[in-house]
């Protein structure tokens, strides 16, 4: 196990020149966003993919794509001012090796769907939400909730849609190599706590058909969970229990030999965090552990995936909770030993992007 953060951002010396040409990315940065989102709903991305090798004008695209020539053209020359298309000296553009990922790779389509429908219209708010310590963009879905996850299944589809996407793609990739640690002992009962729609309840117990699991959320968004265990036959083995563990009140099934958090922690501020590990640490036994999988910014292989997690946290801020965020591993493990646990071991780099802490009871 290896406490060490891997350094990502480090200063660099630039000439003013160079200072102020970042500067106007970032003041224009939501206007390309926009530009370029628009350009591969609307088709153009794709038609210039197929024109590739000659390369096609504005007239021509907006002629193929019957739309008007103004907004084609309009679109064209932002993207290329960010380096999505090039346009060579016969005013005929094609599709750049950046374009080429924005049409084509998963993990930047789902990121750009999870910006665009579920983020970027509260994060308007994101100045309010600063000084009030509460998700004030969610007020663009509705006034009823507190946070996005009593919201969560009363959204537009599409926002419902977008939000998933965007969890599963990162999850889905750990999951399978977290699997294999936290069941290579053969425990016989695992509390799934934030169990979400129950992909890893179903994959825990699809994997041992001895396991007994017991899955965890808020009522409504539980339901999900429910349904999809149903549907795949293993509602015997499991046990679903609606809490909030936002109440200090609430406690968890004690004596149960795995208790797994997945993309949970960063839903909650440090006290809260606190409190829902104490009260996880009294349901535990000796033999008990706490498996934590979070995406903490500071232990990534790349600077990029640093750069969008350290991002994602203005999603929390904006219109998740208001007070969390995507961790630096130091928080998450002064949050571990302040609730009364220890730190056993760190596995990093499962999946695309995961960190692995397991966690056993002081004492």
């Amino acid at each position: 196990m290896s406490a060490e953060s891997k350094p990502v951002f480090q200063k660099k010396e630039i000439s003013a020149y160079e200072a102020i040409d970042e500067a106007q990315k970032i003041a224009f940065a939501p206007l390309i966003f926009q530009a370029v989102r628009t350009m591969r709903e609307l088709g153009i991305l794709k038609q210039l993919e197929f024109h590739q090798e000659k390369g096609v004008t504005a007239q021509k695209l907006a002629s193929e794509l019957e739309m008007s020539f103004y907004g084609v053209e309009t679109l064209l020359e932002s993207g290329m001012s960010c380096g999505v298309v090039h346009m060579d000296s016969d005013a005929c553009f094609t599709l750049s090796k950046i374009g080429h990922y924005l049409l084509n790779d998963p993990m930047t389509r789902t990121n750009m769907d999870y910006n665009h429908y579920v983020c970027y219209q509260g994060m308007f708010y994101l100045e309010e939400a600063v000084k009030t310590g509460s998700p004030s963009g969610l007020k663009v879905f509705g006034e009823q909730w507190q946070t996005l996850y009593q919201a969560l299944p009363h959204l537009p589809e599409k926002v419902k849609q977008s939000w998933y996407a965007f969890d599963h793609f990162y999850s889905d990739t750990a999951y399978p190599a977290a699997l294999k640690i936290i069941l290579a002992d053969g425990p016989e009962t695992l509390v799934d706590v934030g169990t979400n729609v129950g992909k890893f309840t179903l994959l825990a117990g699809h994997h041992d058909p001895h396991l007994h699991i017991t899955m965890i959320d808020l009522p409504d968004q539980l339901q999900n969970a429910i349904r999809n265990v149903e549907e795949a036959g293993l509602l015997d083995r499991v046990t679903p229990l609606g809490i909030d563990l936002l109440n200090e009140a609430s406690t968890v099934p004690a004596g149960a030999d795995i208790y797994w958090l997945s993309q949970f922690l960063s839903c909650f501020g440090k006290d809260e965090i606190i409190s829902i590990l104490s009260r996880i640490a009294d349901a535990m036994e000796d033999n008990s552990t706490l498996y934590i999988l979070e995406t903490c910014w500071d232990r990534q292989q790349h600077k990029t995936s640093s750069y969008s997690l350290i991002n994602t946290s203005l999603y929390f801020t904006a219109m998740a909770s208001g007070n969390s965020k995507m961790y630096h591993s130091r928080e998450l493990m002064e949050c571990i030993q302040k609730a009364g646990l220890k730190l056993s071991s760190i596995t990093d780099d499962l999946g695309l992007c995961h960190s692995l802490f397991a966690c056993k009871k002081k004492g």
